[in-house]
């Protein structure tokens, strides 16, 4: 199997890593068919609770598509179709993750590393971290769910501005667009990335896959007052978590979640 993304596991944590340091992990076609099957795997995994996307600590999360691919991967309508409908499954496997995704950046987070950031749950950067979303410089317009992923976060505005620009701007720039949740000032955006897994990890995994799978619902149309919300609500009173939380709230002692 090709090592340009690879799955390690090391209970609670699964960390997906991009491991092309000589191309700046700029992703192949096949990086992006890989992904599916990894995120699979890292889910059905009964000790994983969170997952964390980064690449691989070499200074660099990824520099964007790897472009010597688009003569080919992009050259008729036929190829095109396929290679973007591979592109989407794996952003969506991200997005849809039952077990929540962290996506640690450090260094260039460019085109298709935007792409796969912001399919995440929560995004967190080195200050040395640079973004840009290019399209219009390759004569492109950005994946219409990546589009929607990224008005989402920044708003219809920003998201006009970055990408009718396609200016590179800095990881203070990022935060205060919301593009990113954090910007981490420690020496290694691995060790902030996975303390915070494990904060997550600490609480109820039930709660949490509940509320990501709610807010999923809200992005897709059903609103607060569905009955798929609703019926969510409910079943936490249900959930074998919430008498162990209170019961260990009233007897002052540390909760044994039930769902792991």
């Amino acid at each position: 199997m090709s090592q340009t993304i690879r799955l390690e596991i090391t209970p609670p944590l699964a960390e997906l890593i991009l491991d092309q340091p000589q191309r700046r992990n700029a992703l192949s076609l096949d990086m992006w068919a890989m992904l599916p099957g990894l995120i699979a795997e890292a889910n059905a995994h009964p000790d994983v609770k969170v997952i964390i996307l980064h690449g691989g600590g070499g200074g660099v999360f990824a520099a964007g598509a790897d472009i010597s691919e688009f003569p080919v991967i992009y050259g008729t309508e036929v190829a095109a179709r396929h290679s973007g409908a591979t592109i989407a499954r794996a952003l969506s496997a991200l997005e849809d993750s039952p077990k929540p995704v962290i996506a640690a950046i450090e260094g260039a987070c460019v085109g298709g590393g935007v792409s796969l950031a912001v399919a995440c749950d929560l995004r967190m950067a080195n200050a040395a971290a640079s973004f840009g979303i290019t399209p219009a410089k390759l004569g492109l317009v950005y994946p219409p769910e990546d589009m929607q992923r990224l008005a989402d976060l920044v708003g219809a505005a920003t998201a006009k501005r970055l990408l009718y620009t396609g200016r590179i701007f800095s990881a203070a720039d990022a935060l205060n667009m919301r593009l990113i949740d954090e910007v981490v000032d420690a020496p290694s955006i691995l060790t902030a990335a996975r303390e915070l897994a494990r904060e997550i990890c600490s609480v109820s995994q039930w709660s949490v896959r509940a509320t990501k799978k709610m807010l999923r619902g809200f992005r897709n149309g059903a609103g607060a007052g569905s009955n798929a919300a609703a019926e969510l609500f409910l079943e936490g009173f249900a959930n074998p978590d919430f008498a162990e939380g209170v019961d260990a709230f009233l007897s002052k002692r540390r909760p044994d979640w039930k769902v792991k």
